[in-house]
């Protein structure tokens, strides 16, 4: 084991919930070191991959936030580099593309009358008949748009995503994703659209529906740039972020109030730094098993569950196939969930006008079949359902590649909740110091905008020597998320700690 360093904030994950904090605290000249699992890449899952030149995102990443802080933050660190893109996003269902957000009258013509009718019928007697408390995502969903429309555009893309039936995944899913957009809504949305194609959509309350939102801005060569630029920032700034180092044992000190972290190598060497304070976005499954101390919520953690995630990005020999930015497969026929065009992200990720690049996504759980299918298996399942859906013809893929991305999304099943719950609050007695942040470290489902302000708020916390802020708030209500107006800045005045259980513990 080498010789112990100290720093004054410890970082695990170089994502953008850990570079942000990173890059604050550094910027105020707080002594930092930084962590990252992978030997090369930064980002997390917002990194950008490279192929032959051809560059794609894992999953597809908008920049787009009603949170001027973070906005500003986005431009500051990345100040020359962004281009605004038009948002276009379609369903595939039965053979027929329904555009998103939803055009009523081409929605009916593909439809057919008929079904369009009994889909109204459905969704009235929902309104009339509700849930009384929606428990599962599939409750949730039939309250807002009744039984059938949800069997048609929500059952078999949810399921490819989460691999579990509907009615096992917690109602906190929609509300947290999809809350804000409702039949009404979505319906008065594309009236006006047509009468007026210049009209923002808005929800009940008149506020904007970010779900519906028409452009955003995105870097020139994808969101690697703006997490490769803050990690050079943090370095100019004097921080530290050590690659290909993973997390290995995190002990306390009780006395002092000073965490030992080790870490390992690459090389298989363990190293040693002390801290006063820790901040995690690591999964909490591996930082539980980290801990060198008995907890009882060791157990709870052992319960959370991750979905994992394979991008197969294939070349193919046409230009501009369609001018979607992703299109969303509803067909239980077909495997792929959702297909990216990444040209439509940024014309520089394609090197070549004469050839497209598409990434087809499939979600699935480590070590089941897709996962452990060989690369060139799952290029050949591509390109099958590729041709399938009748997007191209398998000859006219002429290579591809395939990334895997363990942990993509924390799952939202029945206990999830109460799981986590369990960790915060011995959590915050055992380590009152440590701070978890971003998507998988908090085990919550954030864009990276909400994995950014978790880490802000944790940056003012550990300022101020106090909570003064409760980062469990940030995209806890779907009105926060969906539509919150002037960002960090008025959701701290909302969220100024009004002490919860996990508060008053700490």
């Amino acid at each position: 084991m080498t010789q112990q360093q100290h720093t004054d904030v410890f970082v695990i994950g170089a994502g953008p919930a850990g570079l942000t904090a990173a890059y604050l605290l550094t910027k105020e000249g707080v002594p930092t070191t930084v962590i990252e699992a992978d030997p090369d890449y930064v980002g997390g899952i917002s990194r950008t991959a490279s192929y032959k030149g051809f560059l794609f995102d894992i999953g597809g990443h908008r920049f787009f936030s009603k949170s001027r802080e973070v906005v500003d933050l986005w431009k500051e660190i990345l100040p020359q580099d962004f281009i605004e893109r038009p948002r276009l996003s379609r369903i595939y269902y039965d053979g027929k593309y329904y555009s998103y957000p939803l055009k009523a009258f081409e929605a009916l013509t593909n439809l057919g009358y008929v079904e369009s009718t009994l889909c109204m019928l459905s969704f009235m007697y929902k309104q009339v008949f509700p849930h009384e408390k929606p428990e599962t995502f599939q409750e949730w969903v039939s309250n807002q748009f009744g039984d059938r429309l949800f069997s048609i555009f929500f059952k078999t893309y949810t399921e490819k995503v989460w691999g579990m039936s509907c009615d096992e995944i917690s109602a906190d899913w929609a509300a947290q994703r999809i809350k804000g957009l409702d039949l009404w809504s979505a319906l008065a949305a594309a009236l006006r659209k047509s009468i007026s194609p210049n009209t923002t959509a808005r929800g009940k309350d008149g506020k904007p529906i970010k779900t519906l939102i028409e452009s955003f801005e995105y870097p020139r060569k994808g969101p690697g740039m703006m997490w490769e630029a803050a990690a050079a920032k943090v370095r100019a700034q004097g921080g530290q972020i050590h690659m290909g180092h993973k997390l290995h044992r995190l002990a306390r000190d009780e006395a002092t109030g000073i965490s030992t972290i080790e870490v390992s190598t690459g090389a298989g060497e363990i190293k040693s730094f002390t801290a006063r304070h820790v901040i995690s976005s690591a999964p909490i499954t591996e930082l539980m098993a980290s801990i060198d101390r008995p907890l009882a919520s060791r157990a709870a953690a052992s319960r959370l569950r991750y979905r994992d995630f394979i991008t197969v990005a294939l070349v193919v020999n046409k230009a501009d196939l369609f001018p979607d930015n992703w299109i969303y497969i509803h067909e239980p026929s077909v495997k792929v969930g959702r297909i990216q065009n990444f040209r439509s992200w940024s014309p520089e990720m394609v090197p070549d006008a004469n050839l497209a690049c598409l990434g087809m996504e499939y979600f699935c759980f480590e070590g089941d079949g897709l996962w452990t299918s060989s690369d060139d298996d799952l290029i050949a399942l591509a390109k099958r359902e590729l041709a399938q859906i009748g997007l191209a013809t398998e000859a006219e893929c002429i290579d591809g590649c395939v990334v895997r991305q363990k942990k993509a999304y924390p799952v939202y099943d029945e206990g999830y909740k109460q799981n986590v719950e369990a960790i915060r609050e011995e959590l915050a007695v055992a380590f009152p110091d440590l701070h978890l942040v971003g998507r998988n470290g908090m085990h919550k489902y954030n864009n990276q905008d909400h994995a950014m302000m978790t880490a802000m708020l944790t940056v003012r916390n550990i300022q101020a020597g106090s909570k003064l802020f409760d980062i469990w708030n940030v995209n806890e209500d779907a009105e926060y998320h969906e539509a919150g107006q002037s960002g960090v800045e008025d959701a701290l005045n909302s969220q100024r700690m009004v002490p919860s259980r996990v508060a008053r513990s700490a």
